[in-house]
């Protein structure tokens, strides 16, 4: 098993299914829920560290095996993604190449593999379907055929309270979590806010002993997610603009190199003469080789409106 990557944050997700004391309780409830079983031993738990997260700082998968048969691999995510499929590909294939012994993979035995199930709770705001199949097929660029077939499919269960899976009904646990989740979703990283609403949740009964046990944590987890959805959203405009700068830039060199002027490529453009000009007087610095490298970087400190 990997060991655990601490310079990665846990989401309260992540927490409350990996590293909490009742995780594995947790996780043998929600096993139950999904496969329709009535397991009892915590122990056929065993948890599992993915080595890649797609978030840069903040840990919101889970993955775990139960006796030898079975691996889950699983995500929370506020977004749908089209290609979990391949990300689950990525993440299996490294679990079974440490799983595999090195021999077995050319022995002439057959080496018995845990069955993998894929799982991606969503909890976001866009309106989704109460379940959704994502399959890895839908992203090849030409279908397969039976000699070449490969194929996963992602299992997506929309755990909104409003869309009453009945994922909710058989696992309590995950069903106050996404209760929770509604109550902070609108306030914004507010820590005032947050520790009211922990308290009114422990009142309600709403993971009432683990919010009891750290509520202190579970606050500065918010605050973390928060704080890195915040960043994420900055990072995201900024690539945004930077694409859009490029594009123009590259458009306004592509002229310049034909001896068009500002006024002709503002007008080609649907640009403005300044911004062109702007444009324009960077390149130059840079001519005849223009360095378009350079001319973005320039260009992006006063950025293109």
């Amino acid at each position: 098993m990997a060991k655990e990557n601490r310079e990665y944050k846990d989401s309260v997700f992540c927490d409350l299914y990996y590293s909490d004391e009742t995780a594995e309780k947790n996780l043998l409830e929600l096993y139950n829920g999904l496969f329709g079983t009535d397991l009892q031993d915590t122990s056929l738990i065993r948890k599992v560290r993915l080595e890649d997260v797609l978030f840069r700082n903040m840990k919101n998968d889970v993955a775990f095996s139960v006796g030898e048969r079975r691996i889950i691999l699983s995500e929370h995510q506020s977004t749908v993604s089209p290609n979990m499929p391949v990300r689950m590909l990525m993440y299996i294939a490294r679990e079974y190449e440490k799983l595999m012994p090195v021999k077995a993979r050319y022995s002439k035995l057959q080496y018995q593999l845990m069955a993998p199930s894929f799982l991606v709770l969503y909890n976001g705001e866009e309106d989704q379907p109460a379940e959704q199949v994502l399959r890895l097929s839908d992203a090849f660029a030409d279908p397969c055929g039976e000699n070449g077939k490969l194929e996963l499919e992602v299992r997506v269960v929309n755990i909104n309270t409003d869309k009453k899976h009945e994922l909710l009904e058989k696992c309590g646990t995950l069903r106050q979590y996404s209760e929770f989740v509604e109550k902070t979703r609108q306030l914004d990283g507010d820590k005032g806010k947050l520790e009211r609403v922990v308290k009114e949740c422990i009142k309600e009964d709403i993971l009432a002993d683990y919010l009891g046990r750290k509520s202190r944590e579970v606050i500065n987890m918010l605050m973390a997610e928060y704080d890195y959805e915040m960043d994420l959203e900055v990072h995201t405009q900024e690539a945004e603009a930077r694409g859009r700068a490029k594009g123009l830039v590259q458009q306004v060199l592509k002229k310049l190199r034909r001896s068009c002027t500002v006024a002709q490529i503002a007008e080609a453009l649907e640009e403005t003469e300044e911004e062109i000009g702007r444009i324009v007087e960077i390149a130059q610095r840079y001519a005849p080789e223009y360095d378009e490298d350079k001319i973005l970087d320039e260009v992006m400190k006063v950025p293109i409106d």
